[in-house]
């Protein structure tokens, strides 16, 4: 896809776009059965969290591809990229954004969705632990942790050149 997305970082308070974050979540909930929470769940932890946007600007609008809401342990609350983009690395140019700024980078993962767990195991993560009933329906999940070998080597294994 040759189209220019902008990455946007977002302070704790900013509301930008958490709208359309809600949007894209709840698109990529219907269509994948995952990343289920309550309206006002999201919203508020958005809201308190530094998020990373990747916008493709349009002409009259900007449309939201991609984002990653972060606390500010490193901890990624939420991560979703629109479907029509993925493969082209924009998941792992949101991990690399919160890398940049942390020492330790960690989530949780629903144990049943092979696709996030694949995903973040090609970038490095490794499993701590599983937690029992984790999600509100009772699901369980694996808590992840990138894995060791200094920030440096962290982002060299997401951006090419790094």
């Amino acid at each position: 896809m040759s189209v220019t997305i902008e990455l946007r970082a977002f302070d704790a308070g900013d509301e930008g776009f958490v709208e359309d974050a809600w949007a894209l979540k709840e698109r990529i909930r219907r269509r994948d059965g995952v990343l289920k929470q309550r309206r006002g769940f999201f919203t508020d932890a958005y809201r308190r969290s530094k998020v990373f946007a990747l916008v493709e600007p349009g002409y009259d609008d900007e449309s939201l591809v991609g984002f990653a809401s972060t606390r500010r342990d490193g901890y990624i609350l939420f991560l979703a990229v629109a479907p029509e983009y993925r493969g082209e690395g924009f998941g792992r140019q949101l991990v690399a954004a919160v890398a940049d700024e942390h020492d330790s980078v960690t989530c949780h993962a629903r144990a049943t969705n092979d696709d996030a767990l694949s995903f973040y195991k090609h970038l490095g993560f490794e499993i701590e632990r599983r937690v029992g009933s984790y999600y509100e329906d009772s699901g369980d999940a694996y808590y992840l942790r990138l894995g060791d070998g200094g920030l440096a080597s962290k982002l060299s294994r997401f951006v090419p050149g790094a």
